[in-house]
């Protein structure tokens, strides 16, 4: 089963109800939202990092940066890096962009989430694919994820 197919079999296991797009391929968070015609809060956008111990996975709303040095702190960990192409493509099955942040059950990484997130009623992500979204209540989002939520981000000055 592919990762986008995981996405949708675990969604319509738990019966929660969710919105698809289908759109041209979106490298950047900003890009999906304008071809899916929302608003770039609601998207979230999932980073594949490893620090000295293990690859984890970090979700953010999609109109804000990750703050390195916040992670770190979270962490406790001095090292903290991007995991390459060949990497994310090796353990997580997805190009650049389109790793979905619905980790447990699909991934054996632990899952941070910023707590900026809460402020909104919808989450929108890629469906492990760069032509695929998907978009639901975050209520329903959190009951299919275990994450530790923190502050990681820091504004950019996106809308």
């Amino acid at each position: 089963m592919t990762i986008e197919q995981e996405i949708i079999h675990r969604l319509k296991s738990h019966n929660i109800e969710y919105e698809e797009y289908f759109h041209e391929g979106a490298t950047t968070a900003l890009s999906a939202s304008k071809m899916r015609g929302s608003v770039l809060r609601e998207g979230a956008k999932s980073l594949f990092l490893k620090d000295k111990n293990d690859f984890r996975i970090f979700t953010m709303r999609a109109d804000l940066e990750a703050d390195n040095k916040k992670m770190r702190k979270v962490l406790k960990s001095s090292k903290l890096r991007f995991a390459t192409q060949e990497e994310l493509l090796e353990k997580c099955g997805v190009v650049k962009g389109a790793l979905p942040p619905l980790v447990k059950e699909i991934y054996p990484y632990q899952h941070y989430l910023d707590r900026s997130i809460l402020d909104n009623e919808y989450i929108v992500f890629n469906a492990g694919v760069l032509s695929r979204s998907i978009r639901l209540e975050l209520n329903d989002f959190l009951k299919l994820v275990e994450p530790i939520i923190c502050d990681f981000t820091k504004e950019t000055g996106k809308e």
